[in-house]
């Protein structure tokens, strides 16, 4: 209660002043009341005399239940359904499961980049190693870091810039471009059938958090260290930059205790294998030179043409320009590599080139807010699934650019698009997702994400330049608006 609240005089009369009752929000609908003093009890009450008949019931569901149990539409579950019309001839097997940890990222594009392995050796099953890419990710994320405190030795402590880098400096999440710039540096590694004999998950890549937060309170205090180095004058920068590699070399420490020691990127591998015909196989390569074949000739042909190296990411934005470039300050992993772009452009183009993608065989990773209007167990993301308004009686009509402004909505998971189901006109209905939750999630791993859900919460597709038009791939050449490390685009997945 404030100040002035507390100083207003008793009313005149000396009958007691009962509250005042909401006013109705429309004729038919009847508002519960309830006076605290009335029951003698702060707990709602279905058989008080101050709740209407008509509310009852409502009262008495909603104040036991989580309101989702109860207000899920049934027409959803008859209209999301797994059949479409178009859908690429190899899906990704096994489902994959990232437990809990934030990788969804990694495990999303390892599923796109399983396919280009898949059609390249003609394999029935295959599953790329998420962790080996994940200790790389999280060394050189540290390594970004320290270099950023460099950059941004200027700012003030408590500028936003720099709390804000402080916040997550090595999180589990990233972006389609961040895992571009590792598999370009470190490869990729297979295990195939027997994870044991390369890189398994450790139990931290699978329960990420103490892991996380033992390295974070680590960065933090070498950054506050490296701040106060960079502004002496009695230190030159080599020697400064040579303080900075101790401390990375002790996060590559706690790492390889954590996690396991990796593979080095040039070491060889031997690959075994049967494939789908049944013919054993077997490989002898180097993470690197795994990745580099994927560009090869013969890899893009087995690929319809794409090179998966060369995907690149649309995003739907409406607070910006479209057909822009965008770019966000200080996000990336590795220190020096590209800088994460996105182009951005309008809905319908972005699914457009998410259908010519699928036509041609192969998966789209994407990213959306997967905690809005979803339902994990049954697999369905539909913005009618929860009747909110109908059960609170209430409005909640915000435009996708709304909650992007109030941060009500982000990219906050990655998932990989395998089929389409189109109407007559040719225009989507429902699309096919693939998780990476486990076969509990959904159906056996799959959601079906309702198209309308589509427009109000993907943000990014990431397509091959040929399915997009010309007008956008000239996008890719523009100098990139760059927008604030704390802005909604800069959301790991």
């Amino acid at each position: 209660m404030g100040a002035s609240e507390s100083t207003l005089a008793p009313p005149p009369s000396s009958t007691p002043v009962r509250p005042t009752q909401p006013p109705k929000a429309q004729d038919d609908y009847v508002h519960v009341f309830h006076e605290k003093g009335d029951s003698g009890s702060d707990s709602p009450d279905p058989d008080s005399q101050n709740v209407p008949v008509a509310n009852r019931l409502a009262l008495l569901t909603l104040s036991s239940n989580a309101a989702n149990d109860c207000l899920k539409a049934p027409s959803t579950s008859i209209r999301d359904q797994q059949v479409f019309n178009l859908r690429i001839p190899y899906e990704g097997a096994p489902v994959t499961n990232q437990r809990s940890s934030g990788r969804c990222w990694i495990f999303a594009a390892t599923n796109v980049f399983r396919i280009a392995i898949m059609k390249r050796y003609k394999l029935k099953e295959f599953e790329l190693s998420q962790a080996y890419l994940f200790f790389w990710d999280k060394l050189e994320k540290a390594n970004y870091f320290l270099e950023s405190v460099l950059d941004t030795v200027d700012e003030p402590e408590d500028s936003r810039l720099v709390t804000t880098l402080q916040s997550s400096p090595v999180g589990d999440g990233g972006q389609w471009d961040m895992i571009r710039a590792l598999v370009l540096k470190y490869g990729l590694l297979t295990f195939y059938k027997v994870p044991q004999s390369l890189y398994p998950d450790s139990f931290n890549a699978k329960n990420s958090y103490q892991m996380d937060s033992i390295i974070t309170t680590k960065l933090r205090e070498d950054a506050l260290r490296l701040r106060e180095m960079a502004k002496s004058s009695t230190l030159s920068r080599s020697t400064i930059s040579k303080i900075k590699a101790k401390m990375v070399h002790e996060i590559h420490g706690i790492l390889t205790l954590m996690l396991g020691p990796p593979p080095n990127p040039n070491d060889d591998f031997k690959w075994t294998f049967y494939d789908r015909d049944g013919k054993y196989q077997s490989f002898t390569t180097t993470p690197l030179a795994f990745s580099q074949e994927l560009s090869s000739s013969h890899s893009v042909r087995a690929c319809g043409g794409t090179d998966v190296h060369e995907l690149f990411s649309l995003v739907n934005d409406p607070r910006n320009t479209y057909s822009r470039l965008l770019t966000v300050d200080h996000l990336g992993n590795v220190y020096g590599s590209s800088a994460v772009t996105y182009v951005n452009t309008d809905v319908t183009s972005m699914k457009r080139a998410a259908i010519a993608m699928l036509r041609r065989g192969f998966p789209v990773f994407f990213g959306s807010d997967v905690g809005k209007q979803s339902d994990r167990s049954a697999g369905i993301l539909d913005p009618k699934l929860y009747q909110y308004e109908l059960a609170f009686n209430v409005k909640l009509g915000m435009s996708k650019a709304e909650r992007l402004v109030t941060g009500e909505s982000a990219m906050t998971h990655a998932m990989v698009l395998t089929a389409v189901h189109l109407d007559e006109e040719g225009r989507p209905v429902r699309w096919r997702v693939e998780n990476s939750w486990s076969e509990a999630a959904g159906t056996e791993g799959y959601f079906v994400m309702a198209d309308a859900w589509f427009d109000e919460f993907t943000y990014q597709v990431v397509v091959d330049p040929s399915c997009v038009s010309e007008e956008l791939r000239k996008v890719l050449k523009q100098k990139p608006q760059v927008l604030p490390r704390w802005d909604p685009m800069g959301a790991l997945a």
